[in-house]
């Protein structure tokens, strides 16, 4: 399966799909699929999590990126290849070039992660730091690749890309027969396009929902026009769909067999992450993490059995720590809050008796007594809580009020 720059936008065929999993025999794993008793109760229907967060580099893209790779003509691999991400496709193409022996360069933002440039490097592929933002990466890559005539290795926009990333239907279909609704996030398209060609060509009637991060969502314009328009600015904390524009490859594809296109909000990314971790016992990347957050934002939507597409695990720590926080404070489980009172001795410690009583855990506290804000005698004190939810935070609310507290913030 080889297909040159003239016939990139060549159809994506049900036998693409089934020749690129036959390619990845022994190459790719055939992720677990598990069952979510909590997301099953909460939709009413069985929930099932396809876990591409445990496939080799830790997402889907092994996948497209080894049948790509491997589709390349003799003098093609000679010259290399070359290709620019900011994580997961950068681990997927080192990789697939180190198991078919061929040089790789990746070029990476000088400010992706560094358990990602590590692991990229790792799997052997030279990696360059260029640029600040995906876009300046990619332009680099592309002006090497017309310098040295390396073949570039485009994340989503080329039907290689695309027959390697639908075995991942064709996998679906296998473990759970009975589907009726799968859903996966959307970047550029090449994963939920793959998924749509292998399980519509096979049942028609199962629906497949792309779901995308509000901030970044460029398909919801794009299929209203009819053509891929670029976002201006994306913002969202799943740089795994954190794309301006749709691919045209898999824009067709999505926009002839993709029922419907959601998008999730920040707040909904981070609970969906926090209840992989802690539900499910699995380490998602917020990317990952946007089927279970349209779950769980419009649990009657889907008709089951559902199965979600955990579509990537690489998550820096640091990202991790700060969306775990973010996801606890919008499930109420932290609370800030920000009050005047007497400044006296033992007045603090009242304070915190009204919380003990109420069992609110106390983080953090922070003293004001110089602003000019304040009154002689005032102090303005901020705490930080853990809660156990928002009928808690109610509560505590509650308690601070009848104790004579006025909460300012």
């Amino acid at each position: 399966m080889s297909y040159s720059t003239a016939d990139s936008f060549r159809p994506v065929t049900l036998d693409d799909v089934r020749g690129a999993q036959k390619m990845l025999s022994g190459v790719a794993r055939v992720t677990a699929m598990e069952g979510s008793r909590h997301l099953s109760q909460t939709v009413g229907a069985p929930v099932h999590l396809k876990c591409e967060n445990l496939q080799r580099t830790g997402s889907f893209k092994l996948r497209g990126a080894y049948v790509r790779i491997a589709g390349l003509l003799p003098e093609e691999r000679a010259a290399g290849v070359v290709a620019a991400s900011a994580g997961n496709h950068a681990q997927g193409v080192a990789l697939a070039s180190a198991l078919l022996g061929v040089r790789a360069t990746v070029f990476m933002p000088k400010g992706a992660p560094l358990p990602k440039v590590s692991a990229t490097r790792d799997y052997g592929a030279e990696v360059r730091l260029h640029g600040q933002v995906v876009d300046e990466t990619l332009a680099a890559a592309q002006e090497y690749a017309a310098e040295t005539g390396a073949v570039f290795i485009h994340p989503f926009d080329h039907p290689d890309i695309i027959a390697g990333q639908g075995t991942v239907g064709l996998e679906i279909l296998e473990q759970c027969p009975e589907v009726r609704t799968i859903l996966v996030g959307i970047g550029g398209g090449g994963l939920a396009a793959g998924i749509a060609v292998a399980v519509k060509s096979l049942r028609p009637e199962v629906r497949v929902v792309g779901v995308q991060a509000a901030g970044a969502a460029a398909y919801p314009p794009s299929l209203a026009a009819g053509r891929p328009v670029s976002v201006e600015n994306p913002a969202t904390m799943a740089d795994g769909i954190k794309v301006g524009r749709p691919g045209d490859v898999p824009f067709g594809i999505v926009g002839e067999l993709v029922d419907e296109v959601r998008t999730v909000s920040e707040d909904e990314l981070s609970a969906a992450l926090l209840l992989c971790l802690e539900r499910a016992k699995l380490v998602v990347e917020p990317a990952g993490a946007s089927p279970v957050a349209a779950l769980m934002s419009a649990p009657g939507a889907f008709g089951g059995p559902v199965v979600a597409v955990l579509s990537g695990g690489n998550v820096d720590p640091v990202l991790m720590e700060r969306v775990l926080r973010h996801g606890m404070a919008a499930q109420g489980r932290y609370l800030a809050v920000r009050l005047r009172l007497t400044d006296r001795p033992g007045a603090l410690a009242t304070l915190l008796g009204v919380l003990s009583v109420v069992d609110a855990n106390v983080l953090d506290v922070s003293h004001v007594r110089t602003d000019p804000r304040l009154g002689l005698t005032e102090a303005e004190v901020e705490l930080h809580l853990e809660t156990k939810g928002p009928a808690h935070c109610a509560e505590v609310g509650q308690a601070l009020r009848e104790a004579g507290y006025t909460v300012i913030g």
